[in-house]
């Protein structure tokens, strides 16, 4: 989805690629919440918790900041960063804006936010939400990047 984003953000109108991701995003956030809740679920049963070792009560500990992290992204940060989206979009579509091409705001978007301030907040909090997810995001990468060694390292033995 980041390479999607990417080029449908350099191709296409910004109000027409704000309204794909709309749509799009609750289906990736709550596919990588299953898929997290689904890794911990399985790890969990094949690893009863009276014989974990240090190493599986750390995998289970990854495996469940995992959960964590993409289930705050889906429920939380990920319908605010819609919402503040259709907000802009409806207070750029009454100043003519949105159907520019290009993934960063034209000149007219930065001096909107300077000569509006509900516009501006809205903007900073766009900004705020927009790195949270993407903390997340990052989280749970981090947290399949350890659970993806922890499985290879243990390879031979399967």
């Amino acid at each position: 989805s980041l390479l999607a984003g990417f080029v449908m953000g350099s191709r296409l109108p910004r109000h027409t690629y704000g309204f794909i991701q709309h749509e799009l995003f609750p289906y990736y956030f709550h596919i990588g919440s299953a898929c997290a809740f689904l890794n911990l679920t399985l790890f969990a049963m094949y690893h009863p918790s009276e014989l974990l070792s240090d190493e599986q009560t750390t995998q289970i500990f990854v495996f469940f900041v995992c959960v964590a992290a993409s289930v705050l992204n889906t429920q939380w940060f990920g319908q605010v960063t819609s919402d503040i989206v259709a907000d802009m979009h409806l207070v750029e579509r009454s100043h003519g804006l949105g159907q520019e091409v290009g993934l960063f705001a034209s000149k007219s978007c930065r001096q909107l936010c300077a000569s509006n301030p509900s516009y501006g907040q809205l903007s900073r909090q766009l900004t705020l939400y927009r790195a949270l997810s993407s903390l997340c995001n990052l989280c749970c990468i981090a947290c399949n990047g350890l659970s993806l060694y922890y499985l290879a390292a243990r390879l031979s033995a399967l």
